[in-house]
């Protein structure tokens, strides 16, 4: 089990990586900027654009809306967000794990979690041997309901 110390842990090393990522790439590092990396890196979910827009509201109440997208397309195209398209809940974000993963995803409400059961680099592997496609990138999604929604009905 992890504790919330090493969690905190892991989300400030995670910052650490964008920032550096970034400035590697000669970015600058606004605090609005900064705050995103912080949001995306203390998510235990995948929040889409507007719920990290709505986090950060509090304490910088003129960041806009395309500030937050535009963050995130820099940091998608640096490889430190993962970006999960969805027709019916709209874009989401996942800056811990910005490498293909699984997901389990609810039809009730939305939630996404990632398992840990799965290595998908043995599965791709056996693919690429399989096929003889050179794999660049794969998504793999189960539908549930969760928990929760279980408990309501």
């Amino acid at each position: 089990m992890t504790t919330m110390y090493q969690q905190q842990t892991v989300a400030i090393d995670r910052v650490e990586q964008m920032v550096s990522r970034l400035k590697k790439s000669d970015h600058r590092i606004t605090p609005q900027r900064l705050a995103i990396f912080k949001i995306l890196a203390n998510s235990v979910g995948h929040p889409s654009a507007e719920a990290i827009h709505g986090a950060l509201l509090d304490n910088h109440p003129t960041m806009s809306l395309a500030t937050v997208y535009k963050t995130l397309t820099l940091l998608k195209q640096e490889g430190e967000v993962l970006e999960l398209q969805f027709s019916d809940l709209g874009n989401r974000y996942d800056g811990n794990k910005p490498y293909p993963h699984p997901h389990v995803i609810c039809t009730g409400c939305g939630t996404i979690v990632d398992p840990s059961l799965l290595d998908l680099d043995d599965i791709t592997k056996k693919m690429m041997n399989e096929t003889g496609f050179k794999i660049v990138a794969h998504r793999l999604d189960f539908y549930g309901i969760c928990p929760e929604c279980q408990k309501n009905g």
